[in-house]
């Protein structure tokens, strides 16, 4: 079965969708196949590897002979360790309810560092798909 839009009032999809909502709206929607791809790709391009590099962080200490851009680079770092200071500390303010939400969960989207795998956090330095 192909997936289609929404049908247009007066067509007969519409019919359909006012005489069967449930077979019609499951005609909208991706397969179960499509879906499980969807979503495998999704976590597969999620993952951190054991070797990331994030944000702030460089792979090698020589990567330029430049004494001030190091020295600006360095600057930099603290400030991403300080921004991840200050998010972890929000999440353990419970004044701040909207940090965690009703199930717990506390905010680590934009937490610049990670571990390896699918964490929910960590800003890689660089990207390549």
């Amino acid at each position: 079965m192909d997936r289609r839009l929404i049908p247009e009032v007066g067509s007969a999809e519409y019919k359909e969708l006012e005489s069967k909502p449930e077979k019609a709206y499951l005609k909208t929607v991706n397969s179960m196949l499509q879906t499980l791809l969807g979503v495998s790709l999704i976590e597969i391009l999620s993952r951190h590897a054991s070797d990331e590099v994030y944000l702030g962080q460089r792979a090698s200490i020589e990567w330029t002979s430049d004494k001030a851009a190091v020295e600006v680079f360095e600057n930099f770092g603290k400030k991403v360790f300080e921004v991840e200071s200050r998010i972890i500390e929000r999440n353990k303010d419970v004044n701040l309810k909207n940090r965690s939400g009703p199930v717990n969960v506390p905010y680590t989207l934009l937490l610049p560092s990670s571990t390896e795998g699918l964490t929910g956090r960590g800003i890689p330095n660089s990207i390549s798909i």
